[in-house]
């Protein structure tokens, strides 16, 4: 399979256009580095990772760069922070000249610390995560969009342990001190079996037999890191009491199946699991959807104590809410819309459109509407929506 076009080129080209640097950021091997080198084919490209090359970038970094002829791809810009801030002595000489450095990271929390210490007002900072079904539909809930597996997902299972111990060893020993690597895996298997979950930090901390704070910093890094995505509660007066807890979902869908141990469609199709992820495969998209056009990430959950739940809630704009329920099945029904109007009608703020999101080919039945007020659609067809 040949190189697949990303969506976000687009928005990376108009940053490109209007600022001296572009950071693009994400999840280890989700592309970002093949989005570069295709976009900007006549860039420099320097891989910062190779151990001689950071020595010569940190015994003299003036140098390094008076070496290189712009525009250049900068990559795994968070081996050498310290670079940075002599990129940016470079830029305000010449402020006039955009799109000269093109910069990428996998770690976004530290790297964004230096970026805003050396960086601000110079650079545009994009999110970039593995591909959508609107870049390929190669991308499914089992194998997820991470374009190696995409292209080849009979080395789902080798690529996947592979991924896990490069990113424990780099991505996770970069930020934070961790004596016991086996450990934090231990806690991102159990978080497998608590993806699409309610956060309960004390219910992850005792069966690890670590602190509280311990559980929310690993999570900090998971986060950080593009691993997992974290869906807040939607507040809105609605004089009930509401769940104040965010959901937490896997960023990509082959590897929480990985990490539950289902390799092929027929076991994810039997799984106790399947619904749940369907559930986070839907909510990835949408936050993917978001990223590629530009969009900052508005997506919530809604729960209340007294048993309405609604898997997603997201802002369209102008007012409006989209109200969202995912479900694993070719054949919605339309007793599934029930709580979309019952949320609905307690919503008196806003506009709102409801919708099931189901895994069937097309919108079901013809036209999609499967009760007053709610459509079913197949994932493809909602996020054009979005």
């Amino acid at each position: 399979m040949s190189y697949i076009p990303r969506t976000a080129v687009a928005q990376f080209r108009i940053a490109a256009n209007n600022f001296p640097a572009v950071l693009l950021t994400g999840p280890r091997q989700c592309g970002k580095t093949t989005l570069l080198k295709h976009a900007y084919p006549k860039a420099n490209y320097i891989l910062l990772e190779d151990p001689d090359v950071i020595a010569r970038v940190n015994s003299d970094p003036r140098r390094f760069l008076d070496e290189l002829k712009t525009p250049v791809v900068l990559d795994e810009i968070q081996n050498t922070p310290a670079l940075l801030g002599y990129i940016r002595t470079r830029i305000d000489g010449a402020p006039e000249h955009k799109g000269q450095w093109l910069l990428t990271g996998s770690q976004e929390a530290p790297l964004m610390q230096g970026v805003s210490e050396s960086m601000a007002g110079r650079v545009a900072v994009l999110q970039l995560f593995p591909l959508s079904i609107l870049e390929t539909d190669k991308v499914s809930v089992l194998h997820g969009g991470y374009p190696d597996i995409v292209k080849k997902p009979g080395i789902a299972d080798l690529w996947f342990r592979s991924y896990i111990q490069t990113y424990l060893e780099r991505d996770v020993r970069a930020i934070i001190s961790i004596k016991d690597l086996s450990t934090f895996r231990r806690f991102m298997a159990l978080l497998a079996f608590r993806h699409g979950s309610i956060l309960n930090k004390t219910h992850l901390a005792a069966p690890l037999g670590v602190s509280v704070p311990t559980i929310s910093a690993w999570l900090n890094v998971l986060e950080m890191t593009g691993q997992i995505i974290v869906v807040p509660p939607f507040y809105e007066n609605f004089g009930k009491r509401l769940i104040k807890s965010p959901k937490l979902y896997f960023t990509d869908s082959g590897l929480v199946c990985h990490l539950l141990g289902i390799d092929t469609v027929a076991t994810l199709h039997k799984s106790p699991f399947y619904g749940i992820l369907f559930e986070g495969f839907v909510a990835a998209e949408i936050v993917k959807r978001q990223a590629n056009s530009g969009k900052r990430k508005e997506l919530y959950y809604f729960r209340d104590q007294q048993g309405l739940e609604v898997d997603f809630v997201v802002p369209g704009g102008a007012g409006l809410l989209l109200l969202v329920e995912a479900k694993a099945t070719k054949t919605p029904k339309p007793s599934m819309a029930q709580p979309l109007n019952r949320l609905s009608k307690a919503i008196k703020a806003y506009q709102t459109r409801s919708r099931i999101v189901h895994t069937g080919p097309a919108d079901t039945p013809a036209g999609g509407v499967i009760a007053p007020g709610v459509s079913a659609v197949n994932l493809a067809s909602f996020l054009g929506e979005i």
